[in-house]
């Protein structure tokens, strides 16, 4: 009997229960890289043009420490008209984010992540769900107009998770190590196959992702004209237009193995 593989549209999104868990465990996760890396490795470059690990760092502080204090991105924002007017309202702030810590040394980021990052997951926790799903980030940055979910709620849930866990493979491939994964890893990972899936308007295909985080995913309806393999790193490197480190193999038609090649994923 032939195997059927499952729609990727099945995976179930993560729950607030399950969110607060997952968070929990990628910034345990991150933290315990940082605190890893010898001091020659900050001023590595990074996946991120222009920025280097100490660079990173910076952002992923100060998108933790905007969370309950969304006053300090709308001032981030401000300023990144003036200072950056050629760059979007997104990657504008996220300058301003290392602008102000320009001068901090990397330890002490570290530190500030500890500090703040808490304090961010409590005050998602703490929003009403109702409230949650009203609020629309959209406000502040036109680019959330192109999520899945225009919601605090798909925020918090998802990709509060996904850009620090996408930060942490980046440090990784700037260091040249691999990074340690565990169950919260595959639940970021099937996240991001759905969330493609939702945006899928190509012909159906399948996704074959291999290691432990890894299984196979149709998009689309019907039988599959190309099938795609990688590794689930790769998988979410090539979603997010960074550089895949191992092999993607896409075999099928060409019109979806070019739907493939230019599928995106926000990160």
């Amino acid at each position: 009997m032939a195997t059927i593989t499952p729609s990727a549209r099945a995976i179930p999104r993560t729950s607030g229960v399950r969110a607060r868990l997952v968070n929990e465990a990628e910034l345990r996760a991150t933290l315990s890289t940082f605190r890893e890396l010898p001091d020659a490795d900050w001023q590595r470059p990074t996946p991120c043009t222009g920025w280097t690990v100490r660079n990173m760092l910076a952002h992923t502080v100060g998108q933790y420490e905007e969370l309950p204090r969304p006053w300090v991105a709308v001032r981030r924002i401000r300023r990144a008209a003036r200072s950056h007017p050629h760059l979007g309202r997104l990657d504008g702030h996220n300058e301003m984010q290392i602008e102000d810590r320009r001068a901090v040394p990397g330890r002490e980021l570290i530190g500030a992540l500890a500090h703040y990052a808490p304090q961010a997951l409590i005050a998602l926790r703490r929003v009403p769900g109702a409230a949650r799903r009203r609020i629309r980030p959209s406000i502040l940055y036109p680019e959330a107009k192109a999520l899945p979910d225009d919601s605090l709620d798909y925020l918090g849930n998802v990709l509060v998770a996904r850009d620090t866990w996408m930060h942490r493979v980046d440090l990784a491939d700037a260091t040249g190590t691999a990074p340690v994964l565990d169950g919260h890893d595959r639940e970021i990972v099937e996240q991001v196959v759905l969330d493609l899936a939702l945006t899928w308007t190509g012909p159906a295909v399948e996704i074959d992702l291999h290691g432990p985080l890894g299984g196979r995913h149709l998009l689309g309806i019907g039988d599959p004209a190309a099938t795609l393999h990688a590794g689930a790193l790769d998988f979410a490197r090539h979603l997010s237009g960074r550089p895949v480190r191992g092999s993607l193999e896409i075999e099928g038609e060409p019109a979806a193995r070019d739907a493939l090649t230019a599928a995106r994923v926000v990160f």
